[in-house]
């Protein structure tokens, strides 16, 4: 049954700021979707021609600089709502660490002083995750790329043996390290998780997206024997929705944190995609693909440390950030988030995506 998001459902995502001040022990943590943040220069082996200045789309030097300013536009926009930046920022659909050195130097954000954790991946076209962290409230640990392989895999997969030694995907990005409860005076231990598991597009089969979230989870799980007590959150454009197999039996992903076990992830964008919530429209039904989720050390942490906390009407532990400007006033796309590129014209939007998030407080 398609979902339709009408105008008062999306008003009611733009809800009071997470933080009239900024409160200490407070941070807020999010994914965005950049939708195809290429520069305007061949990178050697990968498919990037639509958008070079002869390509497909006329990708010009003024339409990615517009494309950059469009983006911190709307990191910004959530700076002004929440009056903090993120904490941390995870991000997809970019091409390399040079968009994203663009991106946070732009004057609109760049006294975030955002610092950058990228790898370059084998995905075809050449798009990438990356993660954006401010270094005066994170502190960097490690990091390593992870990448998408079908061994010791318990999915059941359609693709055969060749098929598979050809298939490429974005990796998985993790990133260690800590955030100081001011509370405590101790520094917590965090992992998170960027991911842009693959894509629906040519009738991709599920089982693509169930092994890349079986990938994250077993990871995950490392972590929380390696290091008791890590605090961790898995983000990206899932390709899925909160309810679909890959998010629910292969990431394991809660609707209830008193549900929440220490082998569980709290989903908490899955109560909001019931309600009717949507973060993108995927051939014309409201989905909520950006997904991010926490592990039981964050879901249910004990009093004065980190903590996930509700931020919309007291109720939800995710919102979906959308301001007026992100959204197309007319025309075939009408209602849905302003894309970059509509019909192969230069829409000098934002993206098809909104951005997501959640709000951690030691409170």
């Amino acid at each position: 049954m398609k979902r339709f998001l009408c105008i008062f459902l999306a008003a009611s995502l733009l809800a009071p700021s997470v933080m009239a001040q900024k409160p200490q022990g407070t941070h807020v943590i999010g994914f965005y979707n950049l939708e195809n943040l290429f520069d305007t220069y061949h990178d050697e082996g990968k498919n990037d021609y639509e958008y070079l200045p002869d390509g497909a789309n006329k990708w010009t030097e003024g339409k990615y600089w517009k494309k950059i300013h469009n983006m911190a536009r709307v990191i910004r926009a959530m700076k002004d709502d929440n009056k903090v930046y993120h904490t941390i920022l995870g991000v997809s659909e970019i091409e390399n660490r040079h968009v994203l050195e663009d991106l946070v130097n732009d004057p609109q954000i760049a006294d975030a002083n955002y610092q950058i954790v990228h790898y370059d991946g084998p995905d075809r076209r050449g798009v990438d995750v990356g993660l954006l962290y401010r270094p005066d409230q994170f502190t960097l640990i490690s990091s390593k790329s992870i990448p998408f392989t079908f061994e010791d895999s318990e999915v059941e997969f359609t693709m055969d043996t060749l098929e598979q030694a050809n298939f490429r995907t974005r990796d998985v990005l993790e990133v260690i390290g800590s955030i100081k409860n001011p509370a405590t005076g101790a520094d917590e231990l965090f992992a998170f998780y960027v991911t842009h598991l693959p894509s629906r597009i040519g009738g991709k089969s599920g089982d693509l997206r169930s092994r890349g979230a079986e990938i994250i989870y077993r990871n995950a799980m490392a972590r929380m024997q390696e290091y008791p007590g890590i605090k961790i959150a898995c983000m990206g454009d899932m390709n899925d929705d909160p309810v679909d197999v890959s998010m629910c039996t292969y990431l394991h992903g809660l609707e209830r944190i008193e549900d929440v076990t220490p082998t569980d992830f709290f989903n908490p964008f899955l109560s909001m995609f019931k309600a009717g919530y949507g973060s993108l429209a995927y051939q014309g039904v409201w989905c909520i693909f950006d997904i991010i989720m926490v592990n039981s050390n964050l879901a249910s942490a004990p009093k004065g440390t980190f903590s996930i906390k509700p931020i919309v009407k007291k109720k939800y532990y995710g919102r979906i950030f959308i301001q007026p400007f992100m959204v197309e006033q007319e025309g075939q796309y009408k209602g849905q988030p302003k894309r970059t590129t509509s019909n192969g014209a230069f829409n000098n939007g934002f993206s098809d995506h909104y951005p997501t998030f959640i709000v951690i407080s030691n409170k």
